[in-house]
């Protein structure tokens, strides 16, 4: 699904997303990833959802987000409280959804100016 047809932006903005990777400022990515507004996408050493760690997020939470937006894969899923709970006492929210959905949210969140972080699981296991 193409979401934008920009080539060049200033923020870290969500160009396109399938199944087997996402497009940010049309630069493509095939592994699972954090974006934030103004950084570089990075690597989130986690190739399915099952392989997330209260050590993923306390990864994320470094960037002191306001909310994470967690993209899930191809089905929306929710993660166990006990993973996020470290963020969750510095009051920051994360939202499990679809990978579609949570690149749209990510992109509207950031387009509002908010402190969002993306986690995007791209499941490695398909490929």
């Amino acid at each position: 699904m193409k979401l934008h047809q920009s080539d060049t932006q200033k923020y870290q903005t969500i160009t396109g997303y399938d199944a087997s990777g996402v497009e940010i400022n049309a630069e493509r990515y095939h592994y699972s990833l954090i974006v934030l507004p103004e950084t570089p996408p990075r690597p989130l050493n986690a190739p399915t959802f099952e392989a997330l760690t209260a050590e993923h997020f306390d990864l994320i939470g470094q960037d002191d987000p306001d909310v994470v937006i967690l993209g899930t894969g191809e089905r929306q899923r929710f993660i166990h409280p006990k993973l996020t709970a470290a963020l969750t006492m510095r009051r920051i929210g994360v939202e499990c959804m679809d990978s579609q959905a949570a690149c749209r949210t990510y992109n509207i969140l950031m387009g509002e100016g908010r402190k969002v972080t993306l986690a995007l699981i791209i499941n490695t296991d398909t490929q």
